[in-house]
């Protein structure tokens, strides 16, 4: 009983004991470390989860426009029977689309340039079976551009004449490759009278001696039905500062 009654003494005095100042600081500073480290490790991880998130994402994304873009640049590349070739088409009539009327002609005559260029390229590479195709695409675009050229009343003859240019440099590049291009007489005919209004205009102008001699020229090349050189005086007398 003694022995019980000495231990019962001591732990009474136990409770009057202080923790020294430095145990008491040292003792809570480390508990407060290690209940920040544990949220900071939930929070860092649930950072790391959404940037991971949020990176895949984006990695998605860009991979997404890539293949896009690529697949709309292979498109335009591409030829009659080729994977991508409907794609180019889609992409042509909407540009059609959205553009005035003005200059869809100028638009057509880039597309049958394009055509051209591809039929020297195609016969550059023996790839046959993509000649007649082109060709038709070719005639199928100059048509169009003829037909919208008539509707218009005053037509962009800067633009008319720079793409009709390329016309006739590109064919004589194909035929120097033994492909025989027709080209549609509706081109012909819209840009006879293209050319037959812009001399009804002309005539109604006071022109200088020098100017007069160039209208003459111009009604010569009308007559001898070559429209493009007629067309390109023209650009001299009516628009001077577009030479």
């Amino acid at each position: 009983m003694r022995g019980e009654t000495e231990l019962i003494a001591k732990i009474k005095e136990l409770r009057n004991i202080k923790p020294r100042e430095e145990w008491v600081f040292l003792t809570k500073k480390r508990i407060f470390r290690e209940v920040n480290v544990r949220d900071f490790s939930r929070s860092k991880k649930w950072d790391i989860f959404e940037a991971l998130f949020r990176y895949k994402y984006a990695t998605v994304s860009l991979v997404a426009v890539f293949l896009l873009g690529s697949i709309f640049v292979s498109a335009q590349q591409s030829l009659p029977g080729d994977l991508f070739y409907p794609i180019k088409k889609i992409t042509e009539r909407a540009r059609l689309a959205i553009v005035p009327e003005r200059d869809q002609p100028t638009l057509q005559l880039e597309y049958a340039n394009q055509q051209l260029e591809n039929l020297v390229e195609v016969a550059e590479k023996k790839k046959i079976e993509k000649l007649a195709p082109l060709i038709e695409e070719y005639q199928a675009n100059v048509s169009e551009a003829a037909k919208i050229l008539k509707k218009i009343e005053k037509p962009d003859v800067k633009k008319i004449v720079e793409k009709t240019k390329e016309l006739e440099e590109n064919k004589e590049k194909a035929e120097s490759l033994g492909i025989v291009v027709e080209e549609p007489k509706e081109l012909k005919n819209a840009l006879a009278e293209v050319v037959k209004n812009e001399i009804k205009d002309l005539e109604n102008q006071s022109l200088s001696f020098d100017q007069e001699k160039i209208l003459k020229e111009i009604k010569d090349d009308y007559n001898k039905e070559e429209y493009s050189k007629a067309l390109e005086k023209i650009l001299i007398l009516s628009y001077p500062q577009e030479k």
